[in-house]
This record gives C-alpha cells, structure tokens and sequence, in this order.
C-alpha cells in the first residue's frame, strides 16, 4: 500500500519527482537497515531510568504547594538559561543546554539531597559519579561516554558553559524558593547564602542574584 501510494505521488510529480522518490527510499532504506536494534533498546531503556527523576523530589515547592521534582527543575534551568540566550554573546548554547539536562540525572538513584543537608561534599560527588555510571549502563559506549563527559564537565565547573550553568542552577532553586509555598518555618534565609560564589562569576548571574536576594528578604520581612 504505501508502495502504490509512493508511486501514485511520484507519477503526480512527473519524471524528477519520481527520480527524488526513488532516491529517497533507497536513502531511507539504507538507514534503517543500518539501525542496530540493540542500540535503539539500550537507549530507551536509559530514557526509561531517568524517568524517575520525574518522581525524585526536591526540598522546594511549587506556587501550588506541592513538591517540585528534579526532572521539573531541570526542565525550567534549561528555559531560564534559554530566556537569556541573547544576553550571554559568545557561549555556546546548544552546550550550555546539554550541560543543564544532565547535571542532576544521577538523582534518578539516590535521590535529591537538599542542600542545607549536604555534609560531606566529595561522598555526594562519589556517590553521584557512581549513580551516572548505573543509569547510563545501558548505553552504548559513544553516547555513555558522551552524557558521562558532560556530566564530568559540569562537576568540574572548568569550562564557561559548565560555570553557567553552575550559576544558573543556583539562580533557578532561589527562584523556586522565593516562588513556592513552603510550609512554615521555611528557611529563607538559606537562599542569600546558596551558591553565590557561582553567581557572582558573571555579570548577568551577578544581576539576576541580586534581584533574586531582594524578593528573599521580602519574603522573610512579610513572614511568608
């Protein structure tokens, strides 16, 4: 059926049409032929662990009052790095991007571990190192060294992208806080503290911290 259909529309476009056609198929012929299956399953089964980030939730709440989850997070870092695209001349965005998906995908593990309880820094680090390892072990080698790389990328803050979306990480939970109803007793006074040395390492992180830090302190002088 499709193979009529195929040459019905090929006679309709004439002797080029039916040229490009049979081109075309034999180009998409070859491309899935050359699909291994094994890599396609690898790949959703990875797609299918880091769902539960869906369900990992974090210390934060959402303007609803419901827990927010670490795969809602992630997805807003991603837009707000993506709101200031045009402010950030010179950095690589389609990285920068990448950096943001996978920097809390380990979480899909062990968890999220709010940051008021983080005691020992370089076990977390460990830990989360060792949970990419399990949840990217379905993948094959290319893409596994690919997302691991990213995510050693992040960790090491080395590159401007990666201290982006260090700042910008930090920027989005304090943007969450300031936005959510907490339950009582939440501290925001956490919030002026939290990440600044990553934010005050650009200007534009700078800027939107500091207007950030002033919604903080009016949630803590209105006792919300």
């Amino acid at each position: 059926m499709q193979s009529k259909r195929s040459s019905q529309k090929a006679e309709a476009a004439g002797p080029r049409g039916l040229r490009e056609l049979v081109e075309f198929d034999a180009a998409a012929r070859g491309i899935f032929q050359d699909m291994d299956e094994q890599l396609i399953q690898g790949r959703l089964a990875f797609l299918k662990a880091a769902e539960a980030l869906k369900d990992t939730l974090r210390s934060g709440h959402t303007a609803g009052g419901r827990s927010e989850s670490t795969a809602e997070h992630s997805w807003r870092l991603c837009l707000l790095a993506l709101a200031f695209e045009d402010q950030l001349p010179g950095v690589d965005m389609l990285r920068l991007l990448k950096l943001c998906i996978v920097h809390d995908l380990g979480e899909a593990i062990h968890g999220d571990i709010p940051a008021v309880a983080q005691v020992d820094k370089e076990a977390k680090q460990l830990q989360e190192r060792q949970d990419m390892l399990e949840l990217t072990a379905s993948l094959d080698a290319p893409l596994r060294t690919q997302v691991m790389s990213l995510w050693e990328e992040y960790d090491a803050a080395e590159t401007p992208e990666a201290r982006l979306a260090k700042a910008l990480d930090k920027l989005e939970t304090v943007l969450q806080h300031n936005q959510g109803k907490n339950p009582p007793g939440f501290d925001y006074a956490f919030n002026l503290g939290y990440g600044q040395h990553h934010t005050a390492a650009h200007p534009l992180t700078a800027a939107i911290r500091a207007i950030l830090d002033r919604e903080t302190c009016d949630r803590m002088n209105s006792g919300q």
